[in-house]
């Protein structure tokens, strides 16, 4: 089973990719793949840039990253209250391409903030356009307090009840990919 965890943000110190990670590795039968989507760095999206650039190579190459996964981790990271300006633009090229960028995939999707909030308006945006990005929800977490909640030295969550939360998503996950792997 292939599964592909990333942030959907390109800081290098990215919350919300250490929360992905950590969440994979939860899943021992997976080969967990990973992504920075800071490598995908395209010119703002625009009808003219895409008539000029036609298809760009790198979203060639992310759409084929979500192709080569039984499942997906993302975890989404809230600026001003919804997705980041990196992922966005790379959801606007890719989506030209493949309308369903996450292309029915199942999907567990979490978000984590420093602050209380957890980052929960983004994860809101994302699961309602779920069905319009082409994921297969299984689960969704949001975790507010990132760096009291999380063992950066161990990369896992502390706090007990949130852990089993995230580990019953992610045995959703796995479920939900074994079910339509054997569809």
């Amino acid at each position: 089973m292939r599964v592909l965890a990333f942030a959907a943000s390109n800081n290098p110190q990215s919350i919300n990719q250490q929360l992905a990670l950590s969440v994979a590795r939860l899943l021992p039968q997976a080969q967990v793949v990973t992504l920075n989507i800071d490598d995908y760095e395209l010119p703002i999206y625009s009808e003219r840039r895409e008539a000029e650039l036609g298809k760009p190579a790198l979203v060639t190459a992310f759409l084929q990253q979500i192709a080569r996964a039984d499942g997906l981790i993302v975890s989404f990271a809230e600026h001003n209250g919804s997705f980041t300006a990196a992922f966005k633009n790379l959801y606007d090229w890719a989506s030209r391409s493949e309308r369903r960028i996450f292309q029915h995939k199942p999907a567990l999707f979490l978000a984590a903030a420093p602050g209380p909030g957890g980052a929960k308006s983004v994860l809101q945006a994302a699961v309602q356009a779920a069905p319009y990005m082409g994921a297969e929800l299984s689960a969704t977490v949001s975790v507010p307090n990132f760096h009291q909640v999380f063992d950066a030295q161990h990369q896992q969550v502390k706090d007990s009840s949130l852990f089993l939360q995230l580990q019953q998503a992610a045995l959703t996950l796995q479920q939900h990919i074994v079910q339509t792997k054997a569809a």
